[in-house]
C-alpha cells in the first residue's frame, strides 16, 4: 500500500434532521430534487459556526416555518446513496417539538410544502422518500418511545465555544 493512502482523510457530509411528532403525526417536507419531488424530515447540512442542535433548529425553521425545540438526540446514521465514489452522509437526528408556524415566513427554495402525516401513510409512500433514513428515523423514534428508552440528552453533544460564531449562538 502506498504510504500516502494511510493518511487520506475521509470526510462524510454532516447533516441534521428533526423528527417531530404531534398527535400521532410527523412533520414532513415535500422537496424538489434531481429525482423529482421527495419526502423528508426537515433536514440539511451543518454550517460553519453552529452547533448540531442549532443546525436542526435552523433547518426546521427554513423548511417548515415552524420553530423547533430539540429535546434530545434520537440517533446517528451513516448512509451512502450510491457506489463507493458517492458521498457519505452522517446524519444526526434530533427529537423535539415544533411551535406554531411563523406567519408570513416563506419556505426555503425547493421546498414545496410542510405537512403532517402518520407513520403508516409515510410508510406507504416510501418510493417518494428522499432516502431510506426517513422511515428508519420514524421507526427508531416509535420503537424508542414504545420501549421507554430516553433520548440522548442534548448536553451529550458538546460544541466548543471556538466553533460558534455570533450569528449562530
Amino acid at each position: 500500500m502506498d504510504p500516502s493512502e494511510l493518511y487520506t482523510v475521509w470526510a462524510p457530509r454532516v447533516t441534521v434532521a428533526a423528527v417531530i411528532e404531534r398527535d400521532g403525526r410527523f412533520l414532513i417536507i415535500e422537496e424538489e430534487t434531481d429525482k423529482g419531488l421527495r419526502l423528508n424530515q426537515p433536514a440539511g447540512h451543518l454550517e460553519a459556526g453552529e452547533s448540531l442542535a442549532q443546525a436542526a433548529c435552523r433547518e426546521t425553521l427554513e423548511e417548515t416555518a415552524h420553530p423547533f425545540l430539540p429535546e434530545g438526540l434520537l440517533g446517528t446514521y451513516l448512509w451512502r446513496p450510491g457506489g463507493e465514489a458517492a458521498p457519505t452522509y452522517l446524519r444526526f437526528a434530533f427529537v423535539g417539538a415544533a411551535g406554531d408556524p411563523v406567519p408570513g415566513r416563506s419556505l426555503d427554495e425547493g421546498i414545496r410544502r410542510a405537512f403532517w402525516i402518520d407513520a403508516d401513510e409515510l410508510r406507504a409512500r416510501q418510493a417518494e422518500h428522499r432516502s431510506p433514513l426517513v422511515m428508519r428515523c420514524v421507526d427508531d423514534y416509535l420503537r424508542a418511545r414504545a420501549s421507554g428508552r430516553p433520548w440522548l440528552a442534548l448536553d451529550a453533544l458538546y460544541t466548543h465555544p471556538a466553533i460558534l460564531d455570533k450569528h449562530h449562538g
